[in-house]
């Protein structure tokens, strides 16, 4: 499945793509979760945290690969959705859900650490509303949860 708009390309992760998004997440949580030691940032996390997660990549007119998405089906669960900073703030993140099998229909999932008061943000303006609160190693979370139509 491949989606297009204007902006953006969105389709499905290949092989090839794996080294620059492990650098796209590495890249953006050490620049967005400033609260946490970068330290504690590896290369190697993008594909230790994805295996069985279906991976989304959006790119730009160019090609140029602005960010991705990965979705733990089974529960509707997106786990990631991490742009890099200079495309931020331009649609790629409404893009990639967009892109999402039944979107906006479906009552996707997911986790936002509550220090990034950015991102609860954007997902609250695409109606995810906040159903609970957890904790990781990076901070406390909010569990949100799309409303649906």
């Amino acid at each position: 499945m491949t989606s297009t708009s204007d902006l953006w390309t969105i389709r499905p992760a290949q092989a090839r793509d794996t080294d620059i998004l492990a650098d796209i997440y590495l890249r953006v949580r050490r620049t967005t979760f400033l609260w946490v030691d970068p330290g504690k940032f590896h290369s190697e996390d993008f594909v230790g945290q994805t295996p069985g997660e279906r991976v989304f990549v959006c790119e730009d007119r160019n090609g140029t690969i602005a960010g991705f998405m990965t979705l733990w089906e089974p529960d509707d669960f997106i786990h990631m959705l991490y742009i890099l900073p200079e495309f931020q703030g331009r649609g790629a993140g409404k893009a990639l859900l967009a892109a999402l099998p039944e979107w906006p229909n479906r009552r996707y999932r997911l986790k936002c650490l509550v220090k990034n008061t950015r991102a609860i943000a954007f997902y609250r303006s695409l109606g995810f509303a906040i159903i609970g609160d957890g904790s990781s190693p990076e901070g406390d979370y909010k569990d949100m949860q799309l409303s649906g139509n």
